[in-house]
């Protein structure tokens, strides 16, 4: 392995982090996963540079990353459409490209979605801390600095001595998923469910949440009717271990959809947003419209191996 410096930093936007697929098993000390907000996306753009699935790539949020290209590479732009621009021309989503020392890559603002990820064949040469590169902000590791990217930064990338130029590759137009502003988020009750009205779930199962602009990587705040405690419960329960797309309800009944930098909680669990679908909540902005459909333990299990077969056939073409 050699390496080399890759990006110059030239503007970072409102966030933009190093993230993959996270670091998992630490949760009982209080170490969120972080990791990529939308994974699939993210495991698309390494298999198209032709790296492992797991690897770090830069996650921007809606807009503003600017990066000079330092040497050689091949690059990919999946997830959110931002309007990604090579050298001030539109540079085509959810396909690999060959790019040159001294372009400019840049990141306007969102057609659709929220996150976009720029991967880069190659290992991006920061410290793996916890089996993880990805950023963790609230505590302040991984990534680069633990911290978001900022002008003047240098990503420095591994690159192997052997490996050449890797080709053109894109994604068939059924696997780019579509980013409406109105989602239907799929889940299943609990693990509290039992501890709201019939009312209550009735209101959740069939009303129309806003995304509230006090959103963030630690979760999705909901606008709407209230969902409400059976009457005599108190506003909150002992804290517990929760995972991304669990659906809290604090004690004014406005909604969160846990995301992956929290691993306790103290409020009731009304559902959980199934596997197949934790990808779009990383797409999903201030300003947009939610509704939960709840789906069977099996109906879950069956849609998780749905996408995992289309992941594995991409694999597959990709590596012949």
């Amino acid at each position: 392995m050699k390496i080399v410096d890759a990006l110059e930093i030239l503007s970072a936007g409102p966030q933009t982090t190093v993230q993959d697929l996270g670091r998992f098993g630490y949760g009982r000390y209080g170490v969120a996963p972080s990791g990529a907000l939308d994974a699939y996306a993210l495991r698309i753009g390494n298999l198209l540079v032709g790296n492992r699935e797991d690897e770090a790539a830069l996650e921007v949020t809606l807009t503003g990353l600017n990066v000079r290209v330092l040497t050689d590479l091949v690059v990919a732009i999946t997830g959110a459409d931002l309007q990604p621009r090579l050298n001030k021309k539109s540079l085509k989503m959810w396909c690999s490209h060959g790019v040159k020392k001294d372009d400019i890559i840049s990141i306007r603002y969102p057609k659709s979605g929220c996150c976009a990820y720029l991967a880069v064949g190659g290992r991006i040469g920061v410290p793996d801390i916890l089996g993880s590169k990805s950023t963790n902000l609230s505590a302040g590791f991984g990534g680069l600095k633990g911290r978001p990217l900022r002008e003047g930064d240098i990503l420095p990338l591994e690159i192997s001595r052997s490996k050449g130029t890797v080709r053109t590759r894109s994604v068939d137009p059924e696997l780019v998923p579509v980013y409406p502003k109105n989602w239907i988020l799929r889940v299943i009750r609990g693990p509290q469910d039992d501890q709201f009205a019939a009312t209550a779930l009735k209101t959740f199962f069939n009303s129309t949440f806003k995304v509230s602009p006090q959103s963030n990587r630690f979760g999705i705040r909901l606008e709407g009717p209230a969902v409400r405690k059976k009457k005599g419960l108190e506003d909150s329960i002992i804290s517990e271990g929760v995972i991304a797309g669990t659906v809290q309800v604090p004690g004014d009944g406005q909604p969160i959809i846990i995301l992956s930098e929290t691993v306790t909680g103290g409020y009731r669990k009304i559902a959980t947003v199934i596997s197949a679908d934790l990808a779009q909540l990383g797409q999903i902005k201030p300003g947009n419209q939610v509704e939960f459909q709840e789906v069977s333990l099996d109906g879950a299990r069956r849609l998780y191996k749905d996408l995992e077969k289309k992941v594995q056939g991409l694999r597959r073409r990709l590596s012949r």
